[in-house]
């Protein structure tokens, strides 16, 4: 599947899931646009958009826990992407490995 056969939404966007990919760890969830998944391709590197901050940023730049990308995949509707990926260090702003710490009760 090209980037132009996804199904990007309203704001140009697809969630991208984040998966350890020797573990299966689910370690984040964040968004793409086009030119952040081109960039993911192209440098071997996740690349995601900030909705807050309205920006392209490279998950591990700032912190050095780059994320290697080892492979990349749409789901069968094309409107939510699985990255594959090797993360060397915490995958959460928090510190935390994964973002999916907070257990959710009746």
């Amino acid at each position: 599947m090209s980037i132009d056969e996804l199904s990007f939404d309203g704001r140009g966007l697809v969630p991208c899931v984040v998966q350890q990919h020797d573990t299966g760890e689910v370690l984040m969830v964040a968004w793409m646009n086009a030119e952040s998944l081109r960039l993911t391709l192209e440098t071997g590197t996740t690349w995601f958009w900030s909705r807050s901050r309205q920006e392209l940023w490279n998950k591990g730049a700032t912190s050095g826990n780059m994320q290697r990308l080892v492979s990349i995949a749409a789901d069968c509707d094309g409107d939510t992407l699985l990255a594959r990926v090797d993360s060397p260090g915490p995958a959460c702003h928090t510190g935390s490995r994964s973002c999916f710490f907070n257990t959710v009760e009746a």
